[in-house]
């Protein structure tokens, strides 16, 4: 679910380049919101099923990936009970299509969201998104748990900062913007006023591990909760990587307050976890020019570079 999202489409591409279009026809159904075609890099078109259809798959061993969820964005454009009773009744449908469809192997995308759920200091978006988050972690893991003796595994992941192809919302994520003002040969300027710490991974590392854990031999858990983890870096760091690697300058800017805002997962867990499966994380300069390539390919007017 979630087919077209920044995760579904990284997914989706995945899987064309490994199994080709005939193989993905016959293994991977799409779902999402409304019926609709998704055109992959390699041309092949793949069909999206509304999600109400979920259930009516035939019943059979299966991986699901759950990235169905109405962002945190959305929230200031919805009353709030309709945000809550959309993202509810989003999850009750997963839910409750598992068993009849025979899934025995989960992954949650949770969020580094759900960490702030409680957090009296964070921002009424931030924790009620958290929470909701929080909500399916519990939910999902307790149906894994209740069917351990039949060898269900779900992985639920808490994704905090992600760079690579078929990112999305632009402009809400500060390292698009860099990467963006970056290949417009401007400047790259962090205008937070207090230090601000993010920790980033590409998408395809993340997928990588969660295909890995849950179709692999490792035994583990039948929930496993984790949280993605790259090193630690305030953003005039990232800054700097980014007008290091794509060729541009990153002033610096004074700070109005040391009151961090940390947004980051446990780097050595993550490290430990993605040991276990012989995947290395990609640095963050490596990244940085994957998406970046990505966007002259796809994000013309956004990523135009200058005569």
């Amino acid at each position: 679910m979630g087919a077209r999202g920044w995760i579904g489409q990284t997914l989706l591409n995945l899987l064309d380049e490994a199994l080709g279009a005939d193989g993905l026809a016959e293994r991977v159904v799409c779902f999402g919101s409304a019926p609709a075609e998704i055109t992959l890099e390699s041309g092949t078109v793949v069909s999206q099923r509304a999600l109400p259809t979920l259930a009516d798959l035939e019943t059979r061993p299966t991986l699901l990936f759950h990235l169905a969820f109405l962002t945190m964005d959305k929230v200031s454009g919805m009353v709030e009970s309709d945000y809550v009773s959309a993202n509810k009744a989003l999850s009750r449908q997963v839910h409750e299509a598992l068993d009849p469809i025979g899934v025995d192997r989960l992954f949650v995308a949770s969020s580094g969201a759900a960490a702030f759920a409680d957090d009296p200091q964070a921002a009424a978006p931030l924790r009620l998104y958290g929470r909701l988050k929080c909500e399916d972690e519990v939910l999902f893991a307790r149906w894994a748990n209740a069917r351990a003796d039949r060898g269900v595994r779900a992985a639920i992941g808490r994704i905090y900062s992600v760079s690579g192809p078929f990112m999305n919302k632009h402009g809400t994520y500060a390292l698009a913007s860099f990467i963006l003002d970056a290949l417009a040969a401007r400047p790259i300027m962090v205008r937070a006023p207090m230090p601000v710490l993010r920790s980033y991974v590409a998408v395809r590392e993340l997928v990588s591990f969660v295909v890995a854990e849950l179709l692999g031999t490792i035994p583990g858990p039948a929930a496993l909760h984790f949280e993605t983890a790259g090193e630690a870096l305030e953003l005039a760091e990232v800054a700097a990587c980014v007008a290091q690697v794509l060729g541009t300058t990153a002033p610096s800017r004074t700070l109005h307050s040391h009151d961090a805002n940390r947004y980051v997962g446990d780097h050595l867990a993550w490290q430990d976890l993605l040991g276990r499966h012989a995947i290395a994380h990609m640095p963050l300069e490596e990244q940085i020019r994957e998406t970046a390539a990505w966007f002259v390919e796809n994000v013309a007017e956004e990523a135009a570079v200058p005569d």
